[in-house]
């Protein structure tokens, strides 16, 4: 549930291990000493969030001359991504948040979501610019995905 104590802006971005491509593990901290962008979105496949890792995978070079890594995520297992990945050609890596006490958990995005009159858990679509010291810049929640990668990389830029 959504709660007024949730990691914000000035925050260190919580540091939870997930899996990453081969089954290796990825964390944030892995990218300290750089810029990162975590976006976490519902499901692969999906026509929201496969527009939104197709076109953050075309802005990859723009993000990398800003000095700024990419991080995909959503509850999806690793190998659903490869095959995401495999479909659309895409170049940000993507991990996998574990199913309980995931990152995504901690960040309080990962919720009760109504749809159709049915409740369920779902992730809201949420993306967070982190520094080079591990810090929460900016957060971007419940996205929407036209000019939401254009609008992330002018304030990657500015950081």
């Amino acid at each position: 549930m959504m709660s007024d104590n949730l990691p914000g802006e000035g925050d260190m971005m919580p540091d939870v291990a997930m899996e990453g491509a081969d089954g290796t593990s990825v964390k944030p901290s892995d990218f300290r000493g750089q810029k990162l962008v975590v976006f976490f979105y519902p499901k692969d496949m999906t026509p929201g969030c496969t527009t939104e890792n197709i076109e953050f995978s075309a802005a990859k070079d723009d993000f990398a001359a800003a000095g700024t890594a990419l991080l995909g995520v959503s509850k999806d297992p690793y190998a659903r991504h490869e095959k995401f990945i495999a479909k659309h050609d895409l170049t940000v890596p993507l991990a996998s948040d574990p199913e309980d006490n995931g990152l995504a958990d901690a960040l309080g995005i990962w919720t009760e979501k109504k749809m159709y009159g049915k409740t369920f858990m779902g992730m809201v679509r949420t993306t967070y610019l982190v520094d080079a010291d591990g810090r929460i810049a900016r957060v971007w929640r419940k996205v929407k995905v036209k000019d939401h990668v254009a609008e992330v990389l002018e304030a990657a830029q500015a950081l």
